[in-house]
């Protein structure tokens, strides 16, 4: 499976976590349940039973199924260290900006004599904070995996491909079949 941008987004906010998510399904549900404000809330956000919900709390069902164990890890790491999260987000959008590693197609609009046939290419660019601010942003606002490519692709051009408008004035940069990505504050 490939990577989405998106999820790299995630992986790389939770790279800043100081302490380690709960550990077990007991103690994993009584933090959803105390975050969502009750087992109804958590069973839907789950999408199972209110009554299993309340199994996983009171210790009677200790190991779940592979598919909603990791439904239930994905809910925590959204929830866990709010505070902790903001903090990275903030720094990499106004100092240190982000690196994004990908192995994907690339392709040009450029001048006509020019090679712009599209190819793969590895490539680790660090982009400057407002790439990554637009990137957050987009994320939290529910931006499209499509979208999120995009504002990639501006920043991979801007930095990467025009050297921060040093060189190749008004290429265009095409951002196609990512094989993976990977973000880092």
């Amino acid at each position: 499976m490939v990577d989405s941008l998106g999820d790299s987004l995630d992986r790389a906010l939770e790279g800043a976590f100081t302490r380690r998510i709960p550990q077990s399904a007991q103690a994993q549900m009584k933090y959803l349940v105390k975050q969502l404000k009750g087992t109804k809330a958590t069973a839907q956000a789950l999408g199972i039973s209110q009554r299993t919900v309340e199994r996983y709390v009171s210790g009677k069902l200790k190991r779940p199924r592979q598919d909603l164990r990791g439904r239930i890890e994905r809910e925590v790491k959204k929830r866990w260290q709010p505070q902790v999260r903001a903090k990275a987000r903030k720094k990499a959008a106004s100092t240190d900006g982000l690196v994004v590693s990908t192995r994907a197609r690339f392709g040009f609009t450029a001048a006509p004599g020019t090679t712009d046939d599209a190819r793969i290419r590895d490539i680790t660019q660090a982009l400057p904070p407002e790439y990554a601010d637009r990137l957050f942003t987009a994320r939290e606002q529910g931006a499209t995996e499509q979208q999120l490519q995009q504002i990639a692709a501006d920043g991979l051009a801007q930095m990467y491909f025009r050297a921060n408008n040093s060189r190749a004035h008004g290429l265009g940069v095409e951002f196609t079949d990512i094989e993976q990505i990977q973000i880092e504050l």
